[in-house]
């Protein structure tokens, strides 16, 4: 069912096999307007060859087609448009959803090979923020599309469970805590003697050394230290699950820093036996200057390990593990120089998996245009965020919809999904800032009106109370072509979203298919008896099952009725 292929085809025929296929499907275009055809083909690229005018070229490729199944083929200047036949159209292609049913779209890219994906790890003994938000709902979503690719994505929760910051927050705790305190509101606590501790320790900076000290111990294996470790480990963990339920994700690992503590030794050995660790300034690295990159630092002048130590044996510890056919890292852009680094080195030790390490960089969410920061306090907690789009989309469903069943699952779907779905909607390398008002509007760009979409759909559907469509699923009505377009452009949606490693295009498509499915809802009579209504009820089906996979790939439910 690639109609671009069948238009390829039919230019290299026509041109006599003097272009490629590979160079022809490169070339052809999506018009302006459908107005203009469903595809072109600009005629410049022959001109050299055929030392013809590209309008000469248009003409005499029309006049040599063949135009078996298009409606027309016409030249426009240096353009050949192609005008798909519309009633043969729309049949094959909601055969195909009809049958397919959600598993529309799914593709073998993958052959089953495992995909780490390195996302979400927040830090323990503090809340989820709003800063948590991109990574979690990125990876979760890549995880999805990977799926309908035929990968096998493996979700790690890398927790940020060890360094000095344990330190700090075992001295907060000791100086100003308490276990009541603690047991009541574990995260909330646990984050206010880690603010206070940042606050006090600039007038009385020996905090630190007190908590480089304990942290220190920590390493070794005192007890006491240890235990206060698992403790705010047990009860942080706790606290992110109820968020990551609500999210609807869950993890495979959650191997987080201090798992890799025993694991770091062997990488430096490696690193030795390679001849790759130099000494500079008392410390180890790794030269990497023919990659034009900083010397990577393993081991610093005390002793101590850093981040890319242990990045390295968590690499080398997922390949042996998952046999990985690539490992995905859903990680801020700010840490693009480190991950150039891990690769580097991972090729520098010999391993040509490393090419197949991919950082998915993320920009930032701002509040006010401002960075969200733990520090100094400035935290916008997600589980707050969440309560209050679910509230938000209460009160819209108690104006629109107030006889609603289920009224409180369904604005769960929608106040969380419309949170997910603006995180999605934007490119994943770009900034964005936050605004919850527009983020839950049933109206404009949002997740809340894909939704509502579905839910039109399935209201059209309970009404005409139709189960077999039969099998005359032609439509001539003009006003349902650029539905039936985007429709047919799911499976090729799919496939650029998991090359680019790029969600927005599924949301940005999703938008797109609700705006087709209105304008034409608007402008015909679904339900009206004649000759085409059980194609339009097809239609209709049809967009809200890849309406509701469009979400689902994204992390956000579909409410049969809001």
């Amino acid at each position: 069912m690639n109609y671009k292929e069948k238009v390829a085809q039919a230019i290299q025929a026509a041109v006599d096999n003097q272009l490629s296929m590979d160079e022809i499907l490169e070339k052809i275009e999506n018009p302006k307007t459908l107005e203009l055809g469903d595809y072109a083909f600009p005629a410049f690229i022959l001109a050299k060859t055929l030392k013809k005018a590209p309008q000469l070229i248009a003409a005499e490729i029309v006049e040599k087609i063949n135009k078996d199944g298009f409606e027309k083929i016409e030249a426009v200047g240096p353009y050949v448009n192609f005008f798909l036949d519309k009633k043969k159209f729309s049949k094959e292609v909601l055969e195909v959803i009809l049958a397919n049913g959600s598993n529309y779209g799914n593709q073998n890219l993958g052959n089953n090979g495992n995909v780490p994906i390195d996302m979400s790890s927040p830090n323990i003994a503090k809340p989820m923020s709003m800063g948590h938000l991109r990574s979690t709902v990125i990876g979760n979503s890549l995880g999805l599309l990977l799926e309908k690719t035929n990968y096998n994505p493996v979700r790690i929760n890398h927790l940020g469970d060890w360094g000095t910051q344990f330190g700090k927050l075992i001295v907060a705790y000791r100086l100003w805590g308490s276990e009541e305190e603690v047991k009541a509101d574990p995260i909330n606590n646990l984050l206010k003697y880690y603010v206070k501790f940042h606050q006090e320790d600039v007038e009385h900076p020996e905090l630190d050394d007190q908590a480089r000290e304990v942290f220190k111990k920590l390493e070794e294996g005192d007890e006491e230290s240890l235990e206060l470790w698992k403790w705010f480990r047990e009860e942080s963990l706790k606290k992110f699950t109820e968020v990551y339920d609500r999210l609807g994700i869950s993890f495979d690992s959650y191997n987080g820093e201090a798992f890799y503590n025993d694991k770091m030794e062997e990488v430096a050995e490696i690193l030795e036996q390679k001849g790759l660790l130099k000494e500079s300034q008392g410390a180890e690295i790794v030269d990497l200057e023919k990659y034009n990159l900083n010397p990577a630092l393993i081991r610093k002048s005390d002793g101590s390990t850093l981040y890319i130590t242990r990045d390295l044996a968590a690499a080398l510890y997922r390949y042996r593990t998952y046999d990985f056919v690539k490992s995905l890292y859903v990680v801020g852009m700010e840490q693009t120089n480190h991950f150039k680094q891990l690769k580097a080195v991972l090729n520098e030790m010999g391993y040509d998996w490393a090419d197949e390490i991919h950082h998915i960089p993320f920009g930032l969410i701002t509040s006010g245009g401002k960075k969200l920061s733990t520090r100094s306090g400035r935290v916008i907690l997600l589980e707050e965020v969440l309560d209050d789009a679910v509230k938000l989309a209460n009160q819209q469903i108690n104006e629109k919809n107030p006889d609603l069943q289920d009224k409180k699952a369904v604005a769960e779907a929608v106040g969380v999904g419309a949170v997910v779905f603006h995180d999605l909607k934007n490119e994943r390398v770009n900034n964005f800032d936050f605004n919850l008002e527009e983020v839950v509007r049933f109206e404009g760009e949002t997740g809340p009106y894909v939704q509502y979409s579905h839910a039109r759909a399935m209201s059209i559907l309970r009404k005409a109370n139709v189960t077999n469509f039969g099998n005359d699923m032609e439509i001539s009505d003009t006003n349902a072509w650029a539905t039936l377009r985007l429709l047919e452009d799911f499976p090729n949606t799919v496939n650029k979203a998991v090359e680019d490693y790029e969600p927005s295009v599924i949301a940005k498509y999703s938008i797109h298919l609700a705006k087709a499915f209105n304008k034409y809802y608007a402008n015909s009579r679904i339900l009206e008896e004649d000759d085409e209504k059980m194609a339009r009820l097809a239609l209709v089906k049809s967009v809200a099952t890849v309406l509701k996979e469009s979400l689902r790939l994204l992390g956000v439910k579909a409410p049969n009725e809001m």
